[in-house]
């Protein structure tokens, strides 16, 4: 079953149950300090859950956008390595706010994955909070679902929050098992190991939201108990597919197969061969991000949202030239993401040239310093040795080549090496103060690095135009043995492009909500 049909069944078996189908929420969310991104897909909804908002119905069915790159809920340095982190994914969910609970929420579920997906309900597990009877006498009264395959876990597991603050309460998860022998006679410690390792694959959250957690941690009951369910569009594309990772799924394929024309190297889909394969998992994953957020509103800067962006783009273009392409590559992926997905997402296609171009002119600007900035990391870091990389030198690789700091940690991990990170902010703040005492305080802090999951965020400071065009007009990179290329024609097509933006837009994330769907 492709991705498409999946999701189409999803929203059409809810409606059947009277659900109404709302549109994805911004990635940005609107009016919440307390997130940078969208990372779940009752975002939207969080202030019916609090009784602060109107419901739109008694229950709710979505398709949510998603991205987990900060805070608590952070895959950024897992994607590409392992089978089913990503950085942007898609959340399907079904929604009651105050309308019903635990019994309809898993025969729902039951019925959907069993009946209109098919999935085998031998394979089938089930996971309740330790304290919570009402949910595993449910599931053994309304699955066919053993005693034995119904799992009491703790909170770590069983227990969600969106954030440090917030709805929040015990959940229930469904669970696959793909493991050829089945056996039911093992341990909890053993199922968790088979979940790490992907034998028995987790694919379906239901929340049964009751609480609302303060600062200090206290929870005070909703006022009605409700329900949150996210499912993962990619995890259960691959169990429906027959595949052992969503990157082999049909969301993902088609991003692979243009980072092979890109880069002139094949991908290989054996197991054997997947460390080799992480490069093009990475830039297909990297270009669903880069488009979402950009069509959202999200603009490239050094600030906030518009530095995660960054980092995701620069990230990408690493790994590409790592492997030699030294042209802009990832904006053709991009493309790719637009043809797919817009569709589903029409906002993307509204937006087709700016993502393209914008996409271009960040890819020109980094290529432009990346080369001293490796050689750079090669003196401070020479493979094959160990030690602790001085703050400064961190800051450096920051601030003079555009090597974002999670980069830079992610290849001292990759060699051996430790960063002084309590250096590296020193500087960083040095630099901040030194930037406000010119520009007479206009610039943002920025957070430390690493950053704490209970940082909260606000939207991107305005774009400074003249800033970028400046570091553009300046730029040259290398194009081959003894020959440099200037800012290509693309490339300002891409300043014109990001000019009209912010010159509609004093903030990048306001424009969100000029177009495309938002709640």
């Amino acid at each position: 079953m492709k991705a498409d049909e999946l999701r189409g069944r999803f929203i059409s078996y809810f409606e059947r149950q009277g659900h109404l189908h709302l549109p994805s929420g911004s990635l940005v969310p609107a009016g919440d300090p307390t997130l940078m991104f969208t990372n779940a897909g009752m975002v939207q909804f969080k202030g019916i859950f609090t009784g602060e908002a109107e419901r739109p119905g008694p229950s709710a069915v979505t398709s949510q956008k998603c991205l987990r790159v900060s805070g608590k809920h952070n895959d950024l340095e897992e994607v590409g390595r392992t089978a089913r982190h990503h950085t942007f994914f898609e959340m399907l969910g079904n929604f009651s706010f105050g309308d019903y609970f635990k019994r309809e929420a898993i025969g729902y579920a039951w019925e959907f994955v069993t009946g209109d997906l098919g999935l085998e309900p031998d394979r089938l597990w089930a996971t309740v909070h330790h304290d919570d009877d009402d949910a595993f006498d449910l599931w053994l009264e309304l699955t066919a679902i053993p005693e034995a395959r119904i799992r009491r876990l703790g909170d770590k597991d069983n227990f969600w929050q969106m954030g440090d603050t917030g709805p929040c309460g015990p959940c229930s998860e469904m669970h696959y098992d793909l493991r050829v022998e089945l056996d039911d006679r093992i341990t909890d410690d053993q199922f968790e190991a088979a979940g790490e390792a992907d034998r028995i694959i987790e694919f379906w959250n239901l929340v049964f939201m009751q609480f609302d957690r303060a600062p200090d941690g206290t929870d005070t009951p909703l006022p009605a108990p409700s329900i949150d369910t996210g499912a993962g569009l990619e995890r259960i594309a691959a169990l429906l597919q027959g595949v052992g990772t969503n990157y082999h799924t049909d969301l993902f394929l088609p991003l692979i197969d243009a980072a092979q024309e890109g880069l002139g190297l094949e991908y290989s889909l054996a197991p054997e061969d997947w460390e080799d394969g992480v490069a093009f998992r990475v830039l297909a994953d990297h270009a669903r991000a880069v488009a979402f957020l950009l069509a959202d509103g999200v603009f490239p800067s050094n600030e906030k949202r518009g530095y995660v962006l960054r980092r995701i783009l620069r990230r990408a273009v690493r790994h590409y030239w790592l492997l030699g392409r030294r042209d802009p590559m990832l904006h053709d992926l991009v493309g790719v993401v637009v043809d797919q997905m817009s569709p589903t997402f029409p906002e993307l296609e509204a937006r087709r040239e700016h993502l393209l171009a914008t996409t271009e002119a960040e890819e020109e600007l980094f290529l432009s310093t990346i080369e001293g900035g490796m050689s750079e990391i090669d003196r401070a870091m020479p493979p094959g040795g160990t030690g602790t990389v001085a703050g400064e030198v961190a800051f450096k690789l920051k601030d003079t080549y555009g090597i974002p700091e999670d980069l830079t940690g992610l290849i001292a991990r990759e060699r051996g090496y430790d960063i002084d990170w309590k250096g590296f902010n020193e500087a960083l703040e040095a630099q901040r103060a030194r930037s406000r005492s010119i520009a007479g305080g206009r610039f943002l802090p920025q957070p430390a690095y690493p950053p704490s999951a209970s940082a909260a965020w606000s939207p991107p400071s305005a774009f400074d135009r003249s800033l970028w065009a400046t570091r553009i007009s300046k730029s040259k990179r290398t194009a081959g043995a003894g020959s440099t290329t200037a800012c290509t024609r693309s490339c300002w097509n891409g300043i014109r492009s990001i000019s009209r933006v912010a010159a509609r837009s004093p903030t990048p994330g306001a424009w969100s909500a000029t177009g495309g769907p938002s709640m």
